[in-house]
């Protein structure tokens, strides 16, 4: 059975929305390893309809600059949305009918981990129905003020301290488990 695993920046206060405008300056060697250990382990994404088509045009434009772009264009991937129509380019397949069921299936087919970056409405039906099996969140050290937070609207959801990682830059990555309510 493959373990699902939740990657997502946020800020101090919570947010996840416009990582560009905030999580750049804190990039740094070691972060990028643990990215690369992180991606260079899954052998398939799977992501909602705003990740999709941000992550499609940026990653796709960098296609053969590196081995992590070009691991990152290769992995198969499955989009979660109610508004895109298939088929879809960038490796990618729209995921149709339930989303709860073909995670699932997912899960329990062979491989190695299913990832998806970010965090919205994706993350919250998948933690929902107790599809998550890690939650990594990288909490950089900047505050916004507003913006989409990373647990806007969930239930009450308690949660294991599974591993912690402080970079240089301030970044420090917490690795949880969502418990089985």
């Amino acid at each position: 059975m493959r373990k699902l695993i939740i990657s997502t920046m946020a800020t101090l206060d919570g947010v996840i929305e416009n990582p560009q405008n905030w999580s750049f300056g804190y990039m740094s060697d070691e972060f990028i390893q643990y990215a690369r250990e992180q991606l260079f382990a899954t052998d398939m994404l799977v992501m909602g309809r705003v990740t999709y088509e941000g992550f499609s045009e940026a990653w796709s434009a960098r296609a053969g600059s590196d081995d992590f772009a070009d691991r990152i264009n290769s992995l198969p991937k499955y989009v979660a949305s109610r508004t895109l129509k298939g088929p879809l380019t960038w490796n990618a397949n729209l995921i149709k009918g339930d989303i709860v069921k073909t995670i699932a299936d997912l899960k329990n087919q062979s491989g190695g981990y299913i990832l998806q970056y970010g965090s919205g409405e994706l993350t919250r039906t998948l933690l929902q129905h107790g599809l998550i099996d890690e939650l990594r969140l990288m909490v950089y050290p900047v505050a916004v003020g507003s913006g989409l937070r990373v647990f806007e609207n969930i239930e009450q959801t308690p949660m294991k301290l599974l591993e912690t990682k402080t970079f240089s830059t301030g970044v420090t990555i917490l690795h949880y488990e969502p418990l089985k309510k």
